[in-house]
């Protein structure tokens, strides 16, 4: 069964790009039904528009509380009627409703409870990661819940950090993964694979193909 979505972003839209690619290329089967931007000026609002995809755009500037903007988040994202929201660099918290609870994902670039949190976003995790002198990092994809970066993490995937990396070496790195651990995710979900327990995901086993 194809799964719809609705993607959440704030900037560029690299995970967008990735998913609409997939999509294209059959290599996951889900269909984007529309994009919620958190900034006017994002980049990622012409690859929507680039895409066919409707996107909808609502300011974090322009309320002054967060209910105000989180209200405004949910009636778009309630006008795409989407299986799953996605989260794709949104910058800005929003408080979800109790009804989308288990339905959104999102995906950081790091491995949660590291370098991770309010503050850390983008770029800025992996030159934290790189002056810390750790040795492994990588991309977390969890549910998201009402906290920054808290939510119960359903995958995880690793990257060695050398002593010569610097922070751009570390992202490309990471963001090769995020291209195969967001889609393994979403396609966990749609197989309905995937139990909240507590602070865990269960991943359950799938089914067998038929014996032909």
């Amino acid at each position: 069964m194809t799964i719809s979505l609705a993607v959440l972003i704030s900037g560029g839209g690299t995970t967008l790009r990735n998913l609409v690619d997939r999509i294209r290329e059959g290599r996951l089967d889900a269909r984007v039904n529309g994009v919620v931007c958190s900034r006017p000026d994002a980049p990622g609002i012409h690859l929507a528009h680039d895409a066919g995809l409707p996107c909808r755009v609502v300011p974090r500037k322009a309320f002054t509380d967060g209910a105000a903007f989180s209200a405004a988040v949910t009636e778009a994202v309630d006008s795409f009627a989407p299986d799953l929201v996605v989260m794709g660099g949104f910058l800005s918290l929003w408080t979800i409703p109790d009804r989308y609870l288990g339905r959104v994902m999102n995906i950081h670039p790091a491995l949660i409870p590291a370098f991770c949190g309010k503050g850390f976003f983008g770029h800025r995790v992996h030159e934290a990661v790189v002056a810390s002198g750790v040795k492994v990092t990588g991309c977390t994809v969890h549910f998201a819940d009402n906290e920054y970066d808290r939510g119960p993490i359903i995958l995880q995937r690793a990257v060695p950090v050398s002593d010569h990396d610097t922070p751009d070496d570390v992202a490309a790195r990471v963001f090769a993964e995020e291209c195969a651990a967001y889609p393994e995710a979403i396609r966990l979900f749609a197989e309905g694979r995937l139990r909240i327990d507590g602070r865990r995901v269960v991943i359950l086993p799938g089914t067998p193909p038929p014996v032909r």
